[in-house]
């Protein structure tokens, strides 16, 4: 049997993330060869991960990268099964590190297929699985483009946004930061009225009908009262139309007008987690 130095324990701890008795089982029954104890702490990720398929990984690390030149942001989210492990630095920084990559991807397939640290994306969660004893997986991956873009993470890495703006001016990047806090608080289902979807849309109408009906308002003016209400959803649900979180006398729209006549939001991402 080949010695085990408490080194190539540490070596193959710092590669893998995974605790010393894990490395060194894999380093003996690899006979100490490095890169066979990598692929045998893989495979134990293989069946963890197998056997864990099914179980709900809806905690976890939303985070939001973007360029250099700040025309393209990502948000991700690392996902796991438990608030413990979402709070580990370690597994923080992996979601970091991997939002770092995610820039220079499309989307999630391509992004699961790039190499990281040796192996693809995928297999790195398949093994970080077999580490962490978790269902270990990418949950959102969303890619924004635009003149100027910004990024909000919360506390505690559960929410993550990002704003596009119209143009690169003088201010844009306090607007974005602000509009991207707006849309981690204010959770709005859409940029504006052209952006909520259709069924949305012929829910809410049903829903005020019902109240009104309830209320014993006659039929005949379901139609135009529920209108109404319709554009006060649009209003307090719609990321321009909102009221600004920090100043209420203002819509979204306005705030970002206020700090550039012609600039305007086009586009925003909001990942939640938890």
């Amino acid at each position: 049997m080949a010695k085990i130095t408490a080194a190539e324990v540490n070596k193959l701890r710092k590669a893998t993330g995974a605790g010393m008795m894990d490395c060194k089982k894999a380093l003996v029954e690899a006979e100490g060869d490095f890169d066979q104890a990598i692929e045998i702490l893989r495979k134990k990720g293989q069946k963890v991960a197998a056997k864990r398929a099914d179980r709900e990984s809806s905690e976890g690390a939303a985070i939001a990268k973007v360029n250099d030149d700040n025309t393209q942001g990502i948000v991700i989210s690392l996902n796991c099964e438990t608030d413990f492990v979402a709070k580990n630095d370690t597994f923080v920084k992996l979601a970091t590190d991997l939002a770092d990559l995610a820039l220079g991807y499309d989307n999630k397939e391509d992004f699961l297929a790039a190499s990281f640290g040796g192996m693809t994306v995928a297999e790195k969660l398949t093994e970080q699985t077999g580490v962490i004893g978790e269902k270990i997986e990418i949950g959102s991956f969303e890619k924004l483009n635009a003149s100027f873009v910004g990024s909000y993470i919360h506390a505690g890495n559960k929410i993550a946004t990002l704003v596009g703006l119209s143009a690169n001016v003088d201010g844009a990047a306090e607007a974005a930061k602000d509009v991207a806090m707006q849309a981690a608080a204010m959770n709005p289902v859409a940029l504006d009225e052209e952006g909520v979807d259709q069924s949305i849309i012929d829910k809410e109408i049903e829903i005020a009908k019902d109240q009104l009906r309830e209320e014993g308002k006659p039929e005949e003016m379901l139609d135009k009262i529920a209108q109404g209400k319709l554009k006060r959803f649009f209003k307090d649900n719609t990321l321009v139309n909102q009221a600004f979180i920090k100043d209420s006398k203002q819509s979204v729209a306005q705030y970002v007008k206020s700090v550039d006549s012609s600039l305007e939001v086009t586009g925003f991402s909001r990942v939640a987690l938890g």
